[in-house]
């Protein structure tokens, strides 16, 4: 009975935990801004006592922690509400009512990000794992290795076992394929140098925090040696996304400012034929896409992969000519009646105000050419000319059964993108809101 309730029972502990962050959250931001010793109290007491009573309920299960933090997220929500909020005026009720609102807020944030990142989480984790920990129920989210000594001049792992009633520390001298292991006891003293043989069930490796690293250099091992140890991949990746970033930034920024200022038959229609592209699938041009590159004989080569953005493409246009639409026409006839030309006027006057979609674009963009997989397998065929994305499904087959080095060698082909965005997120935010300056 009580292994069908303990899901429940860590489901419900999980929501107390969350409820006494809250408390503690709006405690402690109460007792910094108002430096009153009362609330800097209680914001002690909500962090120490919690988290005192937990982990010495934590030896009785997750029941007795449930009930223990249930009662003190009691205890604390009571005193704040009864002990706490009388004493305070309407400027501190209208502070607290403020930091509750912005507490909730953050939480409910951070639980979406803690989400998203737990499949970028495991990816890493089970790179960084040995193989007996790949399928280990529950999951095993910190990377262990066993701990080894020398015995005799032979390196053996150490484990744990009972013996005559003694629990013992023991080396594993020899595996046999009966399933039972010859180990010689290493702790306690008394009874060291003793061997003996035992079931390898009754032995507990003995484990420490170590990662296993030398999954990386495996995956780039196993590549073929004409591939450079995916240099050639790398290569051919980056080649196609600076391509295809500058094929995206020209013929886009272009043809939005046609649409954004310049005047001419047509336009408005145009605009719309070009805004009905974005529902095609891309399934109906991929034929007529592939017969146009097979007749200029541009197959199993790079360039269908980044000569396309010199065309621009339909959502950064419609990205772009927003952006245009909302600089003020006062700058552009001012440059005109200095005897700016139209280009002149879109390359020193609009590009330099647009650089937040600039930058936004150049973020998407890369991500795309970075992450394409079918153009690579629609073009290419030779194995110098494949980039990370097809190279990564070809490894997939070749070592699927190999987690590990599956793992490995996706952190290693994601980690760029993630990068990138986490150093330009602010440029990425700031361009996809489609704001400008204000006339």
């Amino acid at each position: 009975m009580l292994s069908i309730l303990t899901p429940i029972l860590t489901i419900l502990f999980i929501a107390v935990c969350y409820g006494l962050a809250g408390v503690a959250l709006l405690l402690i931001t109460l007792a910094i801004k108002t430096r009153r010793f009362g609330t800097i109290r209680s914001a002690a007491i909500s962090v120490v006592a919690p988290a005192v009573l937990i982990g010495i309920a934590s030896g009785g299960g997750i029941g007795w922690m449930f009930a223990i933090g249930l009662g003190c997220l009691v205890a604390m929500a009571g005193a704040y509400r009864f002990a706490i909020v009388p004493r305070m005026d309407w400027q501190m009720l209208k502070l607290a009512n403020e930091i509750r609102r912005q507490t909730i807020l953050h939480l409910v944030l951070i639980t979406g990000s803690v989400i998203f990142l737990v499949p970028f989480a495991w990816l890493v984790v089970t790179s960084l794992k040995e193989d007996k920990e790949m399928s280990a129920f529950p999951p095993v989210w910190i990377p262990t290795q066993q701990v080894k000594a020398i015995v005799d001049g032979k390196e053996v792992g150490l484990a744990t076992t009972e013996y005559s009633g003694y629990k013992l520390t023991v080396g594993v001298m020899e595996e046999f394929e009966t399933g039972q292991r010859l180990v010689r006891v290493i702790e306690p003293p008394a009874h060291a140098g003793r061997e003996f043989t035992v079931n390898r069930t009754a032995l507990t490796d003995v484990r420490h925090f170590a990662p296993v690293w030398k999954s990386y250099p495996d995956a780039l091992k196993f590549l073929p040696p004409e591939t450079g140890r995916g240099l050639v991949f790398l290569r051919n990746t980056l080649e196609v996304s600076v391509l295809s970033i500058l094929g995206t930034l020209i013929a886009s920024s272009m043809v939005a400012y046609g649409f954004a200022r310049l005047r001419f038959p047509g336009r408005d229609g145009l605009f719309l034929a070009l805004l009905a592209t974005m529902m095609l699938p891309s399934a109906v041009t991929m034929m007529p896409v592939f017969m146009i590159f097979r007749w200029v004989g541009w197959i199993d080569s790079l360039k269908p992969l980044w000569v396309p953005a010199f065309f621009g493409a339909p959502y950064y246009i419609f990205l772009l000519r927003q952006f245009f639409l909302s600089i003020p026409t006062e700058l552009e006839d001012a440059a005109k009646i200095d005897g700016c030309n139209y280009f002149t006027i879109f390359w020193r006057i609009m590009v330099p105000q647009i650089k937040p979609a600039l930058a936004a674009l150049t973020i998407m963009a890369f991500m795309a050419s970075w992450n394409d997989f079918r153009g690579p397998l629609i073009y290419i065929s030779s194995p110098e000319k494949e980039t990370l994305a097809y190279a990564l499904q070809l490894f997939q087959t070749s070592h699927g059964s190999e987690p590990a080095l599956l793992m490995a060698a996706s952190t290693m082909v994601i980690v760029p993108v993630i990068l990138l965005f986490f150093f330009t997120q602010r440029y990425f935010i700031q361009g996809i809101t489609l704001t400008g300056i204000k006339g």
